[in-house]
């Protein structure tokens, strides 16, 4: 279908902003014609893409359909041109990772440190999400690379990764408020006590819930939130027992312990991964090996 390229643009971002004015402005041309162009690529699909309201638009179905794709085009593009005005001594470029908080703050701020420090002129830009949504984040082309938890339900749609690093997940708890120091649990003797974890979006949960079923025993966690640094705290005042990476447990700290186990927990891996479908740029390449 002979369809400009110029008219997907406008039609990116009206879906981005959701504004035919705000458009306008990203693209530094009337408002009239962000209309016109939206009029003129809804006539030659066949299709309404947005239902228009006196303030704001929204995608209709094949709107949303379509923009899933463009949008995925206009970040290779980038990506291109990217790569094309990154010289080979790093000397310029964008490197996009998408990782989790938690691992940004207890795992990536160092390479970041180093990385920067050796090439300043490379914008690093990092977008956060969970494990699972950092793989939708590399899907759509939003980032580079991404540093994930693994065993990792979406991995098996990336076509690289990486092993960066081995850690264990652990049990920790207040001291004071559970007299567990010299104590050796099993799982079911764990359900007990009040659980605190992350959410059921995150693989931490996938993994801390497949853990139990293959003990025959039933998590039912009594909070459950999307930070692991928020787990931290409430089981440093004692309100629970707090499941993470053992890389973000500082054991020094006063009155917070790791909890023994009967029960050996399988280790787990940080990888980072990327997808074949656009070449992967010096600057990754490097983060990458960095972190190895």
């Amino acid at each position: 279908m002979d369809v400009n390229y110029e008219l997907y643009k406008v039609f990116y971002y009206v879906g981005k902003t959701l504004s035919f004015s705000e458009a306008s402005k990203e693209l530094y041309i009337s408002q009239s014609a962000v209309s016109q162009a939206i009029k003129t690529l809804e006539k030659k699909l066949g299709q309404t893409l947005f239902i228009r309201s006196t303030k704001r638009v929204t995608l209709t179905k094949e709107g949303e359909i379509l923009y899933k794709h463009i949008e995925s085009a206009v970040n290779l593009i980038e990506r291109g041109e990217n790569q094309i005005f990154e010289s080979k001594n790093l000397n310029g470029g964008q490197l996009r990772i998408g990782a989790s908080d938690t691992i940004c703050r207890y795992f990536l701020v160092p390479y970041l440190n180093e990385f920067h420090k050796k090439y300043p002129k490379i914008h690093i830009k990092v977008t956060n999400g969970t494990s699972l949504k950092c793989v939708d984040y590399l899907d759509s082309n939003q980032v580079d690379l991404i540093i994930i938890n693994s065993p990792n339900t979406k991995l098996s749609a990336v076509s690289h990764t990486e092993d960066i690093k081995e850690f264990k997940d652990v049990f920790i708890c207040n001291k004071e408020s559970f007299d567990l120091s010299n104590k050796v649990l099993t799982l079911e003797q764990l359900l007990d006590y009040p659980i605190l974890m992350l959410d059921k979006n995150s693989t931490t949960s996938e993994f801390l819930h497949t853990l139990f079923l293959q003990h025959s025993l039933d998590l039912v966690p009594d909070v459950e939130l999307s930070s692991n640094d928020l787990l931290i705290d409430l089981a440093k005042i004692g309100l629970g027992i707090a499941f993470v990476p053992d890389y973000c447990v500082n054991e020094s700290e006063e009155n917070v312990i790791i909890i023994k186990t009967n029960e050996t927990l399988p280790s787990r891996k940080l990888v980072a991964a990327y997808n074949s479908q656009a070449p992967l740029t010096e600057a990754a390449r490097y983060f990458i090996d960095l972190l190895k």
